[in-house]
């Protein structure tokens, strides 16, 4: 996503804001160290592209989020020697293709430990990834490689695509495009019928939501226009861990990991109307909403993901904070 668009700017003066009060809260009380880096400087200079009113909101909504995380997480408060240094990081958005969502870090290298945070102003989405005709989402997502007859069911989709857009001079438009459901239909189809024969394989359902979800425990801070929501996405028990005799004052469950992929259907878009979605239902009440689009109003030989969460396990954590505040 490109940094001049609106919503990525929001999203990083966000992270670079939660990074400050991180630092500002934390240092009366510890040793803190801010890692310097080029992702610390484009949230820097988002985050100054907003005037002094607008900054203002960012801060109060990153307040009231760190100081909840400082409740659940003791370790941040708690160091064993004057080495033992608390870092805060912004990581770059490329840790994202690996299946680490997290945006800002604070870590004890002393302690071995760590939490994230992924930062979502406005939105809740999961995961964006791309599909296209050499795209191997198997490989990618869950460490199995498609088969040859996925890639030759959406060959001629692609092919197709990439000849309109060469005889165009790239100028062509999907509003142009009389058959554009069908092309969504036909790729969705498709990778339906892939992924139900890659979930033969052991493991695939787990792998699914770590690559949606996030591979690396995290907490999900969302804000919104007086409000803030926070998720704890513990799948494998390293949040919200003692430090000493330091418990936090509230309990994270461990969220359980599904075991296999119960039904993929497609359906029709909330917003579009278009039948460009895909329902991706698992056991342990895991349900995944994934629709297709093409990301640009120019027709290009590649198609984007936007995943949505649709459904969780209960024990997910999850806390709504009022800010009493309209926040950008």
């Amino acid at each position: 996503m490109s940094l001049r668009s609106p919503q990525a700017r929001n999203g990083k003066a966000f992270e670079y804001a939660l990074l400050l009060e991180f630092k500002e809260k934390l240092e009366r009380l510890v040793n803190v160290e801010v890692i310097k880096n080029s992702s610390l400087e484009i949230a820097r200079s988002c985050y100054d592209s907003f005037n002094e009113e607008e900054q203002g909101l960012y801060r109060i909504s990153s307040s009231f989020a760190i100081n909840f995380l400082m409740d659940l997480e003791p370790r941040l408060c708690f160091e064993k020697n004057d080495k033992d240094i608390l870092q805060l990081e912004i990581l770059s958005d490329a840790h994202g293709k690996s299946g680490d969502v997290r945006d800002v870090i604070a870590i004890r290298l002393l302690q071995e430990w760590e939490i994230g945070i992924s930062a979502k102003n406005n939105h809740d989405a999961v995961k964006y990834s791309r599909l296209s005709k050499v795209a191997d989402f198997g490989k990618t997502w869950l460490g199995i490689d498609c088969s040859e007859e996925y890639f030759a069911d959406i060959a001629p989709v692609f092919d197709s695509l990439k000849k309109l857009r060469k005889e165009s001079n790239a100028t062509a438009t999907w509003s142009d495009h009389a058959d554009k459901e069908s092309v969504y239909v036909d790729i969705l189809e498709a990778f339906s019928k892939e992924l139900n024969r890659l979930s033969a394989s052991d493991g695939v359902a787990e792998k699914l939501v770590k690559y949606l979800v996030g591979r690396k425990d995290y907490y999900k801070v969302i804000k919104t226009r007086n409000n803030i929501e926070i998720k704890a996405f513990k799948l494998s028990g390293t949040l919200n861990r003692e430090a000493g005799k330091r418990k936090s004052k509230l309990f994270v469950p461990v969220l359980q990991m599904p075991t296999r992929i119960v039904e993929t259907r497609l359906e029709n878009s909330s917003r579009s109307k278009m039948r460009n979605t895909v329902i991706v239902e698992l056991d342990n009440d895991w349900v995944f909403s994934m629709r297709i689009h093409s990301a640009s109003s120019r027709i290009e030989a590649s198609l984007k993901f936007d995943v949505s969460l649709l459904k969780a396990p209960s024990s997910l954590f999850s806390v709504n904070l009022s800010t009493n505040k309209k926040l950008a």
